[in-house]
């Protein structure tokens, strides 16, 4: 084995850059060619389809069977000749990932004896039936309940990948029920915009819809697939569960923002090529921070759709990846002691009048409102910030949380000084003052030649979970494979249900006599005081601030399992409630999937982690330890007994100090197993998943400290994994 972790350490770096050349001179000239977009849609549709598919998106208004009938006709021909022979509805269960059945457009002719013909109908685009039992659904479906439903969101446009037509769809169960992501993320949209444009009349009647926008920025690793291919556990669970660190990590900060790897660059320009074709407009790419590890972010856009994006170009990651001979990493923690993988989610509201809710304005009224949705927001996270937590954290998120730039596992707002300062005032304020906010100040440098440096209203804070940024708040802690939707849900969800509520005290001020400016300072005034618990600029990081969080009653909790009850709280329960996005039966169905997925999880890397240390580690180790057995005894033949000891002691103690080892990795393997066995006998499925991560989960570092200090000492032409220093650093 160790002569294959060297085979592939060699193919490596032999590996040169792919030669990558451009679709087109231009983007624009091959932008979108696999989207069925507005300007196909005007190619393949009639004036009126296309009005009607305009109303449905717009307006909300339920499309009628008969325009399906001519969308998916025009849709057929247009993606026959973009050399589609197959169709699927394109959904989103809860895996975080897409589910896809294809299915030929071929069909008998209606005829006795007829030949095949292409054919594809209103019916099929509008909905199909995948089996609902077959994927995580909380026991809301049985094995003998199969049935479900995928049903077609005009909103997200279809689009061609390799021979298939992909139609973005959500997926209900018979009864319902939502079963994926995309169904409770559209009503959370939804909420968002009735109660956000109803705040918006207060300052612009002629405000009839708010949009919640996404932008996500997707870090990843990318480790040549020779190398990949010797790490049972990085193919199996998508991280190292053994390793030490490299002598050179991250330590020197030089990766960052560094010169692009030849064979990364060329990885990067073939995945914008691909991305373009599919309408995603991917702006921003370089060097993170962790070797080996990588960033790329779109244009911001909207939620819904911005969200389909993501999940869209995660698949195109891999499969570019496999050409360029890499694996791409998306596990939020795959290598310990470097930074980890985020996919930040930058949110924000607009109005469909052009105006960023979020945005500070130029007049005392524009500020009211950006303070207004500020506050308001802040509110949100204050109340539901448990939620918030529970939305982001899985098995994998765990390990990233609170370490290497990552923010932690309490969630809190970092807003900087001036935004600061504008609430504080206002809190104390006893009269309706006129809200002003600066403009952008001015930083003279002092040299000649270089232009003054234009300074924003906020710094920024790399360890705030859900820091403010200048017009929208950047949600940190979501993790580099999730779905956006499951933080997206809970966000929207949120503010939906406090800006109803604002709404309702600021009316009943109205109704009471009040002006409606002296009334939305009363409130936002009450509501600064309210949450001045979750607002925090300082160090995350810090022990102080654990103990801090805990006094103003945030929630610290860690345990993954713990973390999700915050789904289930009367609280949580009521808001989701009160905005239409998901039922009490459906958080419950979701914490049973959540739990169940965090313990396959935590018991495939145990079982993966127990196979290594058996049939890697202690082989080698005892191997080696036999050599040098081998050489003290041979020692102890050559010379006298006494000149013998010294020779020998250096090996007689690495002998000692790897039995000691091996014998620590044996027991606590066998303890491992032992108490994976008696929690796989427990039923339910919260109690499940505690025992795994409050009982299996420990063994991990423990077995991993151990096997760590014997790749320090064993030697290196015997050890058959590659270590870190050969995946971090081969490009």
């Amino acid at each position: 084995m160790s002569s294959l972790r060297f085979k592939a350490v060699e193919e490596a770096f032999k590996k040169k850059a792919i030669c990558v050349e451009a679709p087109g001179k231009l983007t624009s000239e091959y932008y979108g060619k696999y989207v069925f977009s507005r300007n196909a849609m005007a190619k393949y549709l009639a004036k009126d389809t296309m009005g009607a598919i305009q109303n449905a998106v717009n307006n909300g208004v339920v499309l009628d069977r008969d325009i399906a009938d001519h969308v998916a006709a025009g849709m057929k021909r247009w993606a026959m000749e973009m050399g589609a022979t197959h169709y699927t509805h394109w959904f989103q269960p809860l895996t975080d990932g897409t589910a896809e059945k294809h299915d030929s457009f071929i069909e008998y002719e209606d005829v006795p004896g007829g030949n095949v013909i292409e054919d594809f109908s209103g019916k099929l685009l509008a909905q199909q039936e995948p089996d609902a039992s077959s994927f995580p659904n909380g026991g809301i479906r049985s094995t003998f309940e199969a049935r479900g439903y995928t049903a077609w969101d005009p909103s997200s446009p279809a689009f061609v990948m390799d021979d298939t037509l992909c139609i973005p769809t959500i997926f209900i169960s018979y009864t319902g029920e939502s079963l994926d992501l995309k169904a409770p993320l559209l009503k959370a949209i939804n909420a968002v915009n009735s109660a956000a444009t109803a705040v918006c009349q207060y300052f612009d009647p002629n405000v009839k819809k708010v949009v919640s926008y996404l932008g996500w920025e997707q870090e990843y690793f990318l480790v040549d697939e020779s190398l990949y291919a010797t790490r049972p556990d990085l193919a199996l669970t998508g991280r190292t569960l053994l390793g030490h660190e490299s002598a050179k990590n991250q330590q020197l900060e030089d990766h960052y923002f560094g010169a692009v790897p030849s064979r990364v660059a060329a990885y990067m320009k073939d995945l914008e090529f691909e991305a373009y074709k599919y309408a995603i407009p991917l702006k921003t790419r370089h060097n993170e921070v962790a070797p080996n590890q990588f960033e790329l972010a779109p244009i911001f856009g909207e939620a819904n759709l911005s969200n389909d994006q993501n999940l869209l170009v995660m698949s195109l990651m891999k499969k570019v990846a496999r050409r360029h001979g890499f694996r791409l990493l998306l596990h939020e923690k795959p290598f310990a002691g470097v930074n980890g993988s985020g996919k930040h989610n930058n949110w924000s509201l607009g109005t469909d009048t052009g105006v960023g809710l979020l945005t500070p304005g130029k007049t005392p009224e524009e500020n009211l409102q950006f303070i207004t949705f500020l506050v308001n927001t802040l509110m949100a996270v204050y109340k539901h910030n448990g939620l918030l937590k529970a939305s982001i954290m899985t098995a994998n998120n765990a390990h990233r949380l609170g370490a290497n730039e990552a923010p932690p596992a309490i969630v809190s707002a970092f807003l900087g000084s001036q935004i600061s300062a504008v609430l504080n005032k206002l809190e104390a304020s006893t009269t309706d003052e006129a809200i002003v906010m600066d403009a952008k100040k001015r930083l003279s440098l002092g040299i000649p030649h270089i232009p003054e440096v234009l300074l924003d209203n906020t710094d920024r804070n790399r360890t705030s979970p859900f820091a403010f940024t200048g017009n929208r708040f950047e949600f940190r802690a979501v993790g580099s494979s999730a779905n956006c939707a499951s933080a997206l849900i809970a966000l929207n969800s949120a503010v939906a249900a406090q800006l109803v509520e604002f709404k309702d005290e600021v009316d009943a001020k109205i109704s009471g006599g009040k002006t409606k400016e002296k009334a939305i300072f009363e409130v936002l005034k009450k509501y600064i005081k309210e949450s001045k618990p979750i607002r925090f600029d300082g160090n995350g990081y810090s022990d102080e601030w654990k103990e801090e969080a805990a006094a103003r009653g945030l929630d610290c909790e860690t345990s993954v399992p713990e973390i999700y009850k915050a789904y289930t709280t009367p609280e949580s329960i009521a808001m989701f409630a009160k905005n239409g996005v998901l039922s009490e039966k459906e958080l419950h169905a979701r914490n049973e999937v959540k739990w169940e997925i965090y313990t396959k999880k935590i018991q495939i890397e145990a079982r993966v982690l127990g196979d290594l240390c058996m049939n890697h580690i202690i082989p080698v180790a005892t191997k080696y330890q036999s050599l040098l057995l081998d050489n003290v005894a041979k020692i102890y033949n050559i010379y006298p007994a006494d000149q013998a000891a010294v020779l020998g002691s250096m090996n007689k103690s690495l002998i000692e100090e790897i039995a000691k080892r091996i014998t620590n990795i044996k027991n606590n393997v066998d303890a491992m197993i032992q108490e994976r066995r008696c929690a796989n006998v427990i039923d339910h499925e919260y109690d499940k998943a505690v025992a795994y991560h409050d009982k299996v989960f420990p063994y991990f570092e423990m077995i991993r400290y151990d096997v760590d200090k014997l790749e320090l000492i064993v030697d290196n032409e015997m050890w058959t994994l590659p270590k870190y220093r050969e995946l971090l650093f081969i490009r």
